[in-house]
């Protein structure tokens, strides 16, 4: 706010009219108001806070006080005129209070209302009127300067100790009222973020420091009597120079376990050395009580065999007894066979007499002789050869698959000898192969049970990737969201100052001639205000509120899914790490859930 001129007519201490140029006074910088007591200083203030409020600072408005000059002549009135710039706007500001005037048509004074003038300057048009409302007025000057009359007289004017006053408030009072100044909006957003920010780094640095100590107890189990030395820091977790005294403390302990362990590491060094000479003596004493033991085993068995011998050569009299039978007995056969044709020929031949003639029953061979050979030439000789050539072709082919079947059983029985040598060698690498194929199935039972939780685990690490990346488009659409609905609340409020702004104008569109203002009561409306350029109604402004509420209520819902999608990644991340990576985590306890946390967050 810039002041350019005042205008005093008949108010306060002034019985005429004084201007006052405040561009001149402030053309050089600061300038000075001074003077003796009752000079009229403070009547400047009061006329300037007059001009703008309609009313003057402390209990110079209280009820039966004038603002009327005393030295005034009864026919000039008492009247401010303020000019000044605000919010980018050259007004004039004319304000007249509620006085006594002589009466127009007889003797005697008449009390005149209070009256009130705006105007605007517009470098086109020159001065614009605006308003003659006292409520219309007033809440334009207060839209623009931002401050109440009081709050102006606390912080501009300062008169008679309400500085004072003012510094002995309350924070909350003087919070409100500086914030409301300064629009200290946004400064609150960034405290209340940095209030977050600490709660949250309070936190990390507790976990972290409850972290630090079950390190520091894992190091003391770990240590063990060289942790002893120097008393582990009792400090908790989240005060100060925790972390120094555990590192000191580590430090300690750290170089009396390394001592330790030089220690431990010669008398280890000495005792591999004595069990190694132990081991190599031991080997050579195994060794030779294996030697000893395969000797005493190997003539045990010759022991045995030669026992066996008789039995063995015994059996081999008979494999071989058994091998000539079998070379003879198709000759055998053949001449059992032979009887048996020869005894069956006498049969025939038996039968055959029985049946011959009378005059041949007693005939002899050489008569029975020729008589077959007159009855073979009769009948014909040959069916007699070809059955006996035929008989001589089965013989021949059953001695060829005897003498077949006799060199199969010779085979036969060097394979047997050549398995029966080989067989403990046979013996061994069956038996080695047996306990290779028990280690392969005893692999592949384990590999099976191992087999279901690594792919349980691919599958979770699978759903942690993609919800790493839904958490990321997630995020980035909370901040979208988050930018969107600050952008929708800013347009709203400009929109709602704006509107304020104007709101003589929207009043004034209401306005009908021969009613009374719902304002300032009067049936007249001489000059009703005009909108101006970018004029905000009412519609508007509950549009960029509704659209406002949207964006929040979309803002919400972002910031929830959000949380959704990181409680769910979280869990897959969880279920995706080893169990080993989990047997550790348990371990940590608390303190590497929290750490976790925060690192997720």
């Amino acid at each position: 706010m810039r002041l350019h001129g005042l205008t005093l007519t008949a108010f306060g201490p002034f019985g005429a009219t004084q201007d006052v140029d405040f561009d001149a006074l402030s053309s050089a910088g600061l300038f000075l108001l001074h003077g003796p007591t009752g000079a009229g200083k403070t009547s400047v203030l009061d006329a300037v806070c007059y001009g703008l409020y309609g009313a003057v600072p402390g209990a110079r408005q209280s009820p039966g006080t004038s603002l009327r000059s005393d030295h005034a002549p009864a026919g000039l009135p008492t009247e401010v005129r303020l000019e000044l710039t605000v919010g980018g706007r050259r007004l004039e500001i004319t304000r007249r209070p509620a006085q006594p005037r002589p009466k127009k048509k007889g003797d005697g004074f008449t009390t005149e209302k209070a009256q009130s003038w705006l105007r605007e300057y517009d470098p086109e048009n020159g001065w614009q009127a605006l308003s003659r409302s006292h409520q219309e007025i007033g809440e334009e000057i207060t839209q623009l300067i931002g401050m109440s009359r009081d709050q102006f007289c606390q912080v501009v004017l300062l008169p008679q100790g309400d500085f004072a006053r003012f510094l002995r408030a309350d924070a909350e009072a003087r919070g409100k009222l500086l914030g409301r100044l300064f629009d200290t909006r946004r400064f609150a957003a960034v405290e209340e973020r940095l209030t977050e920010l600490r709660r949250t780094a309070e936190t990390q640095v507790k976990a972290g420091d409850e972290q630090t100590l079950a390190i520091a107890q894992r190091i003391a189990q770990a240590a063990g009597p060289a942790a002893g030395e120097l008393p582990l820091p009792d400090a908790q977790p989240g005060e100060p120079g925790l972390s120094d005294g555990v590192l000191e403390w580590s430090a300690v302990a750290r170089s009396g376990a390394r001592e330790r362990l030089d220690i431990a590491e010669s008398v280890l060094a000495a005792a591999e050395s004595r069990q190694a000479a132990a081991r190599r003596e031991l080997d050579v004493a195994r060794e030779l009580a294996r030697l000893q033991q395969r000797y005493e085993e190997t003539r045990r068995r010759a022991t045995e065999l030669e026992a066996r011998r008789p039995d063995r050569d015994g059996h081999q009299a008979r494999l071989e007894r058994a091998r000539k039978a079998d070379r003879v007995a198709p000759a055998l056969e053949l001449r059992d066979e032979a009887e048996r044709a020869y005894r069956a020929a006498g049969a025939a031949r038996e039968r055959t007499r029985a049946q011959l003639p009378d005059n041949l029953a007693d005939a002899g061979a050489e008569q029975l002789a020729a008589m077959e050979r007159r009855l073979r030439q009769e009948l014909g000789g040959l069916d007699a050869a070809r059955r006996a050539e035929r008989r001589s072709a089965e013989i021949d082919t059953e001695r060829a698959e005897l003498e077949r079947q006799a060199r199969a059983d010779d085979e036969l029985i060097l394979e047997a000898e050549g398995w029966l040598a080989g067989w403990e060698s046979a013996r061994r690498d069956l038996q080695e192969r047996i306990e290779s194929a028990q280690e392969s199935a005893t692999r592949a039972e384990q590999l099976a049970g191992r087999l279901e939780p690594a792919r349980r685990q691919l599958e979770a690490a699978r759903r942690r990737d993609a919800l790493a990346t839904e958490t990321a488009a997630a995020a980035d659409r909370l901040a979208a969201a988050r930018e969107r609905a600050l952008g929708a609340h800013e347009k709203w409020l400009e929109l709602r100052e704006r509107r304020l702004r104007d709101i003589a104008a929207e009043l004034a569109a209401q306005l009908v001639d021969g009613e009374a203002c719902k304002v300032c009561g009067s049936g007249d409306h001489p000059q009703p205000a005009r909108a101006g350029d970018g004029h905000v109604d009412k519609a508007a402004e509950e549009t960029a509120l509704d659209t406002y509420r949207r964006s929040e209520q979309i803002r919400t819902e972002a910031d929830r899914e959000l949380g959704v999608v990181r409680e769910k990644y979280a869990a897959a991340r969880a279920a995706a790490r080893p169990a080993q990576a989990r047997g550790a985590g348990a371990e940590g306890g608390g303190a590497a859930r929290a750490a976790g946390a925060g690192a997720d967050d």
